[in-house]
């Protein structure tokens, strides 16, 4: 009787633990976006080495996304010089990874602010279609890429992707272009947590 009565209070104690538990991830509530763009909130899903990505609520997924900013951080390039390089290194490898060069650009350096550069590529695979918006700049003097992707996934689906590019690309790269509201990228290798795992599953940008 003993031996029955222990078992019982211990299962009193794991059900109330558990309890407590759903209690404090429920006050806790939902987690927190990192950041604001395209008045979408964005969460940090996956971290490594000086790449990092983010997804709104409810793409969770990193197999199955539509849409997503990946930060790449470039602890090397402290000058415009430097951050051209790495531009146009990315340029090269969104080439050898099959893109389709939709737009490119840069922003002239001014007295105040270094120059800027501007990837617009386009990617097909099997199942699905992807085009990445890459804004290359120097914030608080470390130079970053903030990517842009969307996804439409299936079959046959170029009429589709043409659509959303005719409708939404012009403003996508103005939003990105404009966009001055991204937390310091030195604070994202100093304080997110690192994931382990692969990134976006098949990104077809190879970031």
């Amino acid at each position: 009787m003993k031996i029955h009565a222990l078992r019982i209070l211990a299962s009193l104690a794991i059900a109330c633990g558990l309890l407590d538990a759903q209690q404090t991830r429920a006050a806790a509530g939902p987690a927190k976006a990192a950041f604001v763009f395209g008045g979408v909130g964005y969460l940090h899903r996956w971290s490594m080495n000086h790449q990092h990505e983010f997804t709104p609520e409810g793409q969770e997924d990193l197999e199955k996304w539509s849409d997503m900013i990946t930060i790449n951080v470039y602890p090397e390039a402290h000058d415009g010089e430097a951050l051209a390089t790495k531009a146009n290194a990315v340029l090269e490898n969104y080439k050898s990874h099959e893109g389709k060069v939709l737009r490119t650009s840069s922003v002239p350096r001014t007295p105040k602010q270094p120059a800027e550069h501007f990837i617009a590529v386009v990617f097909g695979r099997p199942n699905f279609i992807e085009v990445a918006f890459a804004r290359f700049k120097l914030v608080d003097g470390l130079g970053c890429s903030i990517v842009y992707s969307h996804r439409i996934y299936g079959e046959k689906i170029g009429d589709q992707m043409s659509a959303w590019l005719k409708n939404n690309a012009a403003q996508m790269e103005r939003a990105l272009m404009e966009w001055n509201e991204m937390p310091s990228p030195g604070s994202f290798d100093r304080d997110l947590p690192r994931k382990g795992g692969l990134p976006s599953e098949g990104k077809a940008s190879g970031q």
